[in-house]
């Protein structure tokens, strides 16, 4: 079975037994910004100058992949916590998942629907080095009159928990070149037990009024991740995209690095604004694969690549 059907499996495993013994992971909060840290320097050793070489060949379509992840996104957060009536803490907790750059999941998820493998790897490499200034400063600009945000804050944090251990896990691996070649296969499956174990302990942290908070938190974290993915089809339908592209960036802007949004709600709000993002990470791995599936028997017709 695929990486990406069994980790939503484990995840939803996961937090259930975190409902039933929450005092077993609560001790473990402190663990979490580190494991984030394991699983972005995990995806800086799978990257190679390479990876990147797609911003130089297609600028336009690059620069088009990243405006639609931070604007899309975080806009129809933001909408939802007003249309539903979500608690602030809850809506700042929407509004800071569809503020993160694109997910890893998004390229595992990209090559089983035959999509640009590619196209996806250089818009999460690059939505995530953009995400120092952007993530914080669309997070203040929607929610700061709601929510304090302290933005300077939030971009010192994601220079820690992102960029440094990606940077770290570029040099490693540009360093000892084909020597870490027989352990890249065991990094995808260190980020599925990081997740999981980060969604548990947020379902543990949220265990004595999880059920008031659950059905508003799963409503807006389906539409979201939902209207993301027809979004993102929809305006790549209309600026004239091939079927092959229209996947990617749907795909690319609908899957959310949610671990980021649970690790800076957790610092700087509550543990309550961290569970949109956990139930994000289960959801729209969930969600991805069921794409991936249908997309998978229609074969995306060839054709040149955009500009």
């Amino acid at each position: 079975m695929p990486l990406t059907l069994w980790f939503p499996l484990l995840a939803v495993v996961a937090s259930v037994l975190a409902m039933a013994w929450p005092q077993l992971l609560v001790p473990l909060k402190p663990a979490i910004v580190p494991l984030l840290g394991v699983v972005m320097f995990g995806m800086g050793m799978t990257l190679t100058p390479a990876s990147f070489a797609g911003v130089l060949s297609r600028p336009r379509l690059i620069a088009t992949g990243v405006a639609m992840q931070y604007t899309l996104m975080p806009l129809i957060a933001w909408s939802l916590g007003r249309l539903l009536g979500l608690d602030p803490l809850l809506a700042a907790g929407v509004v800071l998942v569809g503020s993160c750059p694109g997910g890893t999941a998004s390229n595992v998820i990209c090559y089983l629907a035959r999509g640009d493998v590619a196209l996806s790897i250089t818009l999460t490499a690059l939505s995530t080095l953009l995400s120092v200034l952007a993530t914080p400063l669309l997070t203040w600009l929607l929610i700061g009159q709601r929510v304090e945000v302290p933005a300077g804050a939030m971009l010192l944090s994601i220079l820690k928990i992102v960029i440094l251990p990606v940077v770290l896990g570029l040099i490693i691996s540009r360093l000892l070149g084909r020597r870490v070649g027989p352990v890249l296969h065991l990094f995808p499956l260190l980020s599925v037990a990081a997740i999981v174990l980060i969604i548990a302990i947020i379902v543990a942290l949220n265990a004595g009024r999880l059920a008031s908070l659950a059905l508003p938190v799963v409503l807006a974290v389906m539409l979201h991740n939902l209207l993301g993915l027809g979004a993102a089809w929809g305006m790549a339908s209309l600026l004239g995209y091939d079927e092959r592209t229209r996947r990617t960036l749907a795909i690319e802007v609908g899957m959310q690095n949610s671990g980021l949004g649970v690790a800076l709600a957790l610092k700087h709000f509550t543990a309550a604004a961290a569970l949109p993002g956990a139930v994000y990470s289960i959801w729209h791995n969930l969600s991805g694969a069921a794409l991936a599936a249908w997309w998978s028997r229609r074969p995306a017709p060839a054709s040149p690549r955009d500009g």
